[in-house]
């Protein structure tokens, strides 16, 4: 053995305990040292800056809220055309989807046969009359001859039987005329009532009348249409001025209260009347007012039928069309606090609005909610009138979180020839 490392082992156990701790003590500085310069350069490190949101206070405002409710469209009266009496089809004298007046010949029924019925119950009324005039002349010579005698009460008995026999044929001869000529009237179909005639179901050549009343076309007055539509039970019970005075709500009245609703927009109890949604989307130009509501509320859906007059001047609205009906509520959206509804944050069955103060820190604040309209959103309870709210950046946000709060920008105008688009959201 070398005599450096005999040293080395023969050196007592108490210089080696020395030396291994001063190697420990050199590497905790040496660590702690690098701990030091680490956290100081994280220091040194600028945090990140809070994010911009938008934001805007919260507003009173009127709400004209709506009840809506799906609605069909009908003639204000449709006359179905039938052919009353049997026979060929000779003639239609209207163009199909045409507009007719009361009155018009619409078809013809031959009627050859029906002349000769009449001409027959005309030849049995004058033998009736005939038949009468002789037993009434037979009558007073029986009186006279009654009178001195040489006739019997019997005989003088027949011959007021006779007359009166004769008279009751008369009656039934006239009768059976007035049928003749009946029958022969219905071989000229001709409309009841002013308005459109739908397409012809029959054309010329068909038999009709065979198996009954055969139905041709049918006729509705279309200015103005009955809207009828179901109104919930609720919607109902909400506004019960609106239904009161039906009885004297006609077609007299309706009209009056057309001109009302298109010069001052109310009718003369103030309602606002009756919007029609077509099926398109599109709100129909002219306004309606409610003229009937049914007996009774339906059990199973809730529900009660009303039916409503509107006017249709330009023939847009059809029968059976369907669209959707708005009534408007007299009783919430007064001075209501409202808000954007892009501004709500939904967790868990709970909305909340992130509340600005003017240091600019967020407090998520749970809100109750009410009506929706156009896009805003009534605040029942949880927010003030004239908070500040962030409006737009909402999923940067987080309770007691730091943000640099700017005004929301006013829309761009569209360039010329491109329609407008929504601003993206946050």
């Amino acid at each position: 053995m070398e005599p450096s490392n005999l040293t080395f082992a023969c050196s007592s156990p108490r210089r080696r305990a020395r030396a291994a701790w001063l190697a420990v003590l050199v590497a905790s500085l040496l660590f702690a040292g690098g701990c030091a310069q680490a956290s100081k350069t994280e220091a040194a490190a600028p945090a990140p800056p809070p994010p911009t949101v938008y934001v805007a206070k919260v507003e009173r405002r009127d709400l004209a809220l709506t009840s809506e409710a799906v609605a069909t469209l009908d003639g204000y009266v449709n006359a179905e055309i039938r052919a009353r009496v049997r026979g060929f089809l000779k003639a239609q004298s209207y163009k199909d989807g045409g507009r007719v007046k009361a009155g018009d010949p619409m078809f013809a029924i031959e009627g050859d046969q029906y002349n000769a019925a009449v001409k027959v119950a005309r030849a049995t009324v004058a033998r009736a009359k005939a038949a009468d005039a002789r037993d009434r002349v037979l009558l007073q010579r029986s009186e006279g001859l009654s009178q001195t005698g040489m006739l019997s009460q019997q005989d003088l008995d027949d011959a007021r039987t006779g007359v009166a026999d004769s008279q009751g044929r008369v009656e039934g001869a006239q009768a059976e005329l007035s049928q003749a000529e009946l029958n022969l009237s219905y071989t000229q179909v001709r409309s009841p009532i002013s308005g459109v005639a739908g397409v012809a179901l029959v054309r010329i050549g068909n038999l009709v009348g065979q198996d009954g009343p055969t139905l041709l076309t049918t006729v509705s007055q279309l200015d103005p249409m009955r809207v009828s539509f179901a109104l919930s039970e609720l919607d109902f019970v909400r506004d019960p001025k609106r239904y009161k005075g039906l009885d004297g709500r006609d077609l007299r009245w309706a009209q009056s209260q057309f001109s009302k609703l298109a010069a001052d927009g109310k009718t003369e109890n103030g309602d606002s009347g009756v919007e029609l949604l077509l099926a398109d989307g599109s709100v129909y130009p002219h306004r309606g007012v409610v003229v009937a509501v049914d007996r009774q509320i339906d059990a199973t859906t809730g529900t009660i039928t009303l039916q409503a007059l509107i006017p249709n001047p330009d023939g847009l609205l059809r029968p059976g069309q369907y669209g959707r009906v708005r009534l408007p509520r007299t009783d919430e959206g007064h001075d209501a606090l409202v808000v954007p509804e892009k501004a709500l944050i939904y967790t868990q069955g709970i909305y909340s609005l992130g509340v600005v103060d003017a240091s600019g820190k967020v407090a998520l604040r749970p809100v109750e909610v009410g009506e929706r309209l156009d896009g805003l959103r009534e605040v029942k309870k949880g927010v003030n009138d004239g908070e500040t709210i962030v409006i737009e950046g909402v999923q940067k946000i987080s309770d007691g979180a730091q943000v640099r709060p700017e005004p929301v920008p006013p829309e761009p105008a569209p360039a010329r020839g491109q329609p407008a688009t929504d601003k993206p959201k946050g």
